[in-house]
């Protein structure tokens, strides 16, 4: 390559002009034209030592001094060639690829640059440049397959940095070399192709991916097969494109039943298939034969022979085999049997095995031996799919079947089954109602004997001759009967014969029942109410009747009432509203007490004779409102109370109440009176804790009869001695030895009552015999005597025999009795 100069022309002649551009290679020289107004030819000759070659020069576009000093860009047209590099250079590296200068590098210092993808931007550094010398370099191996073409800027600046040359574009392209192998996207590829197929048949396609350049021989994929296996029918069965790797067949004869499946060996080249210099690989093709229907099935045998008992059903009696090559358990294997002769009446269907294919001929319809002995069926088979075009069906696809019938016992039957006869009800017993008798299909075994009896019988009714199957009546035909359904009575009976093994048949008999009036009717509702008088909203009470009869035994209905009592035509009256209802109400301005009424009605039905009934309605009489219902007081009116009995019942029950509230309010009033009673003493001046009040004492001791004796401990020990440990009261005397308690004085002096109440405390507490909290309390005992004496003695009469000032002494608790005893004559 070398740097293209240019004629300077003047602006007056300067215009657009075309450009052009050839670089070719031809062995060792290169040749490099240029064409503008002016042309240059460079041709050389590359020497065999890259490194002596000379090195191609860029120059950017030339630069002249405008009249002001400055530097002003001539306008040129300017093409720089593309570079191309080789991928996979073994180098050495960096290797130069141009040179690249200013013209104005001779006056100043020029430092030069790149820019672009693969200088400063990822991948970095896959191109350097001399900034000094302009010298362009790759630094190590290019691969076209990662990225085929390079776009950089060249730039030429100044010591300070300032442009001097408009950047130029440089285009490098990777030279692509043959470093792919094509690649298989499957190692294993399936196909298939039906069996029997003509030569030309389309049968799978394979492809491989060459990561080479595919517009040069280094990516073109050419293909061919290398193998076949198995050789059958012969080793080249198939063959494939070369160019799109489609594979078909090339010869007759593919057969499923020989050989099911082919693999092949497939090689995919480059360099346009050239062995020797291209690479290659490999891939395998299974191409599977698949059916069609070109083998018919075969019976096995022209014959086959079965036995089947006559009235049976779904059983198999005869087995038909079959042989077929096609693909077991596909449409072109499976078989379909059908009977084209010898069973006009469908008593036989043949069903095919899932598992062996084979042909079961089923009984669906009984057959009777009386009637066919022996059946020829004539049995054809097919395939659930059609026969590929041009096969024929075999002759061995059709067969004889016999089928010879067994005779069994059959049991009897009835020729009317059910049978149906028409009676009235009410026939008299033992009337013959009919002959139910049976026969035996057995016409070719010896005369057998019927027996009849009876199988269900639900009124008892009937009985059945056992020889000879005549129906008598052993009661009374009772059309209302809860068994009569739909005026329909049914009975059951059993037919049986004498056969090995006997055999028996039911038979349904149907007696149709006609009504006759034997049924009166009844008065529906039983129960009613009405006002105590007739006014315009109550018009009385709507009744019809009940008969069991049905028509023309039943209605219309004849309702009337009886002549006795006369109290019932005096007070009552029925009118006739239709066929079957009435209306029974009171008669104008008649009064009744309210109650419960007994209103005789006869009734008559429509019947011939007609039965008549006498039947009694219970009407309750109240007094209404004005809607005409009946008021509560006049429901318990009409219960049968009158209006006495029930004001005494309410002041019987007024009374009660007062007399409880009475007792509750005397029970209160005694406990209010216990609760505010006066203590003898003012509560402030009382010194006891508690007050206990057991009871009045009534007038004093002496006019109490009481055995004191009771309430003192005696004076031996024995009682408590003898007994067993455990049982002991805790107010007993204890057997411990008596606690000595200092001697009080008979005279209690003021100042030692608080002593007094002190010792006992102590006493108490120091006293292993005192009871617990919540038992019996023992605050002393006495002993055999008491030195305070009796206390019967005093008495409010006493005259001064004892002096009581000093209770004055006492304190405030004392003052009571101060007041009531002390004070001398004044009192």
């Amino acid at each position: 390559y070398g740097a293209l100069t240019k004629q300077e022309q003047t602006d007056s002649q300067r215009k657009k002009k075309q450009h052009f551009f050839i670089d070719c290679m031809v062995q060792d020289l290169q040749l490099s034209i240029c064409a503008r107004s002016h042309c240059c030819l460079t041709l050389w000759s590359a020497p065999k030592d890259a490194s002596q070659a000379p090195t191609p020069v860029i120059t950017f576009p030339g630069s002249r001094v405008n009249s002001t000093g400055g530097l002003r860009r001539q306008k040129r047209d300017w093409v720089i060639p593309p570079i191309n590099v080789a991928e996979n250079s073994r180098g050495p590296f960096p290797q130069m690829l141009v040179s690249i200068r200013s013209d104005q590098d001779q006056d100043i210092s020029i430092r030069y640059s790149i820019t672009g993808v693969g200088a400063d931007q990822p991948p970095n550094e896959v191109f350097s440049i001399d900034p000094m010398l302009g010298k362009m370099f790759v630094t190590k191996p290019l691969d076209r397959e990662h990225r085929s073409s390079y776009h950089l800027r060249a730039h030429a600046v100044d010591m300070n940095g300032n442009q001097v040359e408009n950047p130029i574009d440089l285009y490098i392209f990777v030279i692509d070399m043959n470093d792919n192998r094509p690649e298989f996207k499957n190692q294993v590829y399936n196909g298939s192709v039906d069996e029997g197929s003509k030569p030309g048949t389309y049968v799978m396609h394979l492809s491989a991916f060459d990561a080479d350049d595919n517009t040069t021989a280094n990516g073109m994929v050419r293909y061919r097969i290398l193998s076949q296996t198995p050789h059958s029918p012969i080793p080249n069965m198939f063959t494939i494109n070369s160019e799109t790797g489609d594979i078909m067949t090339v010869a007759p004869g593919l057969d499923r039943e020989k050989v099911s499946q082919y693999t092949i060996i497939v090689q995919a080249t480059d360099m346009e298939g050239n062995l020797n210099f291209g690479l290659s690989n490999t891939a395998t093709a299974i191409i599977t034969v698949t059916d069609i229907n070109d083998n018919p099935p075969m019976l096995t045998s022209r014959t086959f022979s079965g036995e089947v008992p006559e009235n049976t059903v779904d059983v198999a009696v005869a087995n038909l085999t079959v042989i077929d090559a096609d693909q077991p358990h596909s449409p072109n294997w499976n078989a379909i049997y059908r009977i084209i002769s010898g069973d006009p009446t469908g008593h036989f269907t043949i069903r095919t095995d899932p598992v062996s294919n084979d042909g079961m001929v089923t009984v669906v319809k009984p057959v009777d031996f009386e009637m066919n002995r022996a059946f020829m069926l004539t049995v054809v088979v097919s395939n659930q799919a059609h026969l590929a075009s041009g096969i024929q069906s075999s002759l061995q696809s059709t067969a004889g079947v016999t089928i010879s019938v067994k005779d069994v016992n059959e049991p009897p039957y009835f020729p009317t089954n059910p049978k149906q006869i028409r009676f009235e009800e009410g026939v008299p017993t033992g009337t013959s109602l009919t002959t139910f008798s049976a026969s035996d299909p057995d016409r070719l075994q010896m005369q057998q004997i019927i027996r009849y009896s009876k199988l269900n019988d639900p009124a008892n009714w009937l009985s059945i001759n056992r020889t000879s199957g005549q129906i008598v009546t052993t009661g009374m035909l009772d059309r209302e009967s809860v068994y009569v359904k739909n005026n329909i009575y049914e009975a059951t009976f059993l037919a049986t014969d004498n056969g090995s093994p006997e055999a028996s048949g039911t038979g349904t008999l149907q007696i149709y029942l006609i009504d006759i009036n034997d049924n009166p009717p009844a008065l529906v509702p039983r129960e009613s109410q009405i006002c105590e008088r007739m006014n315009k909203n109550v018009n009385g009470v709507n009744i019809t009747a009940a008969d069991a009869d049905t028509d023309p035994n039943a209605g219309p209905f004849v309702f009337e009432l009886p002549n006795f009592p006369s109290s019932i035509r005096r007070n009552w009256t029925i009118a006739r509203i239709s066929g079957d209802y009435a209306r029974l109400a009171l008669r104008y301005q008649v009064y009744l007490e309210p109650g419960m009424y007994e209103v005789p009605i006869i009734v008559s039905d429509s019947g011939n004779p007609p039965l008549s009934n006498r039947s009694v309605i219970k009407v309750k009489v109240c007094p209404c409102d004005d809607n005409g219902d009946c008021t509560t007081l006049g429901a318990v009116a009409a219960a049968g109370l009158g209006t006495g009995a029930i004001i005494f019942i309410l002041i019987c029950i007024i009374i009660l109440l007062c007399m409880v509230l009475l007792f509750v309010v005397w029970i209160k009033r005694r406990e209010k009176e216990r609760q505010t009673k006066q203590l003898l003493i003012d509560p402030e001046d009382d010194v006891r804790d508690n007050i206990l009040k057991y009871d009045e004492e009534g007038g004093g001791e002496e006019d109490q009869d009481y055995d004191l004796s009771q309430l003192q401990q005696p004076d031996s020990l024995e009682h408590i001695i003898s007994k067993t440990p455990g049982v002991r009261r805790v107010d007993e005397r204890p057997i411990i030895p008596e606690s000595q308690y200092p001697i009080r004085p008979v005279v209690p002096h003021p100042g030692d009552i608080g002593d007094f109440i002190h010792e006992g405390l102590r006493a108490a507490d120091n006293d292993p015999t005192a009871p617990p909290y919540d038992s019996l309390l023992v605050f002393d005992y006495e002993g055999s005597g008491s030195t305070a004496g009796s206390v019967s003695s005093l008495n409010s009469s006493s005259t001064g025999d004892q002096d009581y000032d000093y209770l004055n002494d006492w304190g405030p608790r004392f003052k009571k009795l101060a007041d009531m005893y002390g004070g001398g004559d004044d009192d």
